[in-house]
């Protein structure tokens, strides 16, 4: 009986001290998380449950208090944010990315603009060698095949990233479709996936497809990306230096929330399709020690992920937006 009553102890014991940080939400982060919450339990012991579920997702996950923050690419508004007791901040910042499977074709050997890439997403440009992609294409042999549109098929930040900039770039695009974490795809030929796993997944196994996720997901499985003509009329190539000067003129306090869009910035340099990824949290949570665990994390990955995220090709907040954001939204957070 006494060594029953001891392993309960020391089970009990076992599971108060084994301290997890629990969260939910967008994928378009989900790699570096997972890269900051391995290196932060090997030196605090403090595990993360990140649940990548999509944006959406983890702002219903916030709302309902089933974790004790959420995480979206798509900014909940202002007024939302007050309305709920919530606050807001960008945690890393990266870039969405047009994907493509077509044999012969290297990654960033094709490129694209967002005017026909609307049109392609609309599906009025249905063949990869219609006369407007060989345009911009010269000299590359484009076959004679059906273009499949691969989406996602949860409420995505990804998502709304990607119909922000197609609605900036594109009036047919903004009066049929519009931005949003979901929309109703209009080209017949398409097909949905979950998560940016499941979208390069999904072009992966589709000849003929493309889609769009974020980079570290193309960067991680070797994908074939499209340039992208910018603002300034430059194709470029996605990395952590073109999503960098897409932030680099970003007042992030000029919006309520924090909310800012970064697409379609002028810059020869820029990457068109860039974006933060936010984190959403109570002002006055009911679990406060959850709470500061939460803020001690994002400090730590703040201080020590500038590398991690350099390897992923995120882009790292700099220093003096870190303390901003710990002056005054971390601060709100009793």
């Amino acid at each position: 009986m006494k060594k029953l009553l001891f392993l309960l102890i020391a089970t009990f014991s076992m599971s108060v001290n084994a301290q997890i940080i629990t969260g939910a939400g967008a994928t378009f982060p989900y790699p570096i998380y997972a890269k900051w919450a391995e290196a932060y339990k090997k030196e605090t012991g403090i595990g993360l449950n990140y649940q990548s579920i999509g944006s959406s997702g983890g702002i219903r996950q916030i709302n309902s208090g089933t974790v004790t923050f959420g995480a979206s690419d798509a900014p909940v508004k202002g007024d939302e944010l007050e309305k709920r007791g919530q606050v807001q901040f960008p945690a890393i910042i990266g870039g969405t990315v047009p994907i493509v499977n077509l044999d012969g074709f290297k990654p960033g050997e094709l490129q694209i603009n967002g005017q026909v890439l609307a049109r392609v997403f609309m599906g009025t440009i249905t063949r990869w060698n219609d006369p407007q992609l060989r345009e911009l294409n010269p000299g590359k042999n484009l076959p004679n095949s059906a273009i499949t549109i691969v989406h996602r098929a949860d409420g995505s930040g990804t998502t709304f990233n990607f119909t922000d900039y197609l609605t900036i770039v594109s009036k047919e695009w903004e009066e049929k479709v519009g931005r949003g974490a979901a929309v109703k795809w209009p080209a017949a030929s398409s097909v949905g996936g979950k998560g940016n796993e499941g979208v390069a997944a999904n072009v992966d196994r589709i000849k003929g497809s493309i889609g769009y996720v974020e980079y570290a997901y193309v960067k991680k499985n070797n994908m074939t990306y499209m340039k992208l003509q910018n603002k300034d009329g430059v194709f470029v190539d996605p990395d952590d230096t073109a999503f960098a000067a897409a932030a680099a003129g970003a007042d992030w306090f000029s919006v309520p929330g924090m909310g800012l869009s970064i697409v379609e910035q002028p810059g020869k340099n820029t990457w068109p399709i860039s974006t933060a990824s936010f984190i959403i949290m109570y002002k006055e949570p009911k679990d406060k020690k959850a709470s500061d665990d939460v803020l001690k994390f994002f400090d730590w990955a703040f201080r020590n992920g500038g590398k991690m995220s350099e390897e992923l090709d995120y882009v790292h907040l700099p220093d003096s937006l870190q303390n901003e954001i710990r002056k005054r939204i971390w601060s709100q957070i009793k």
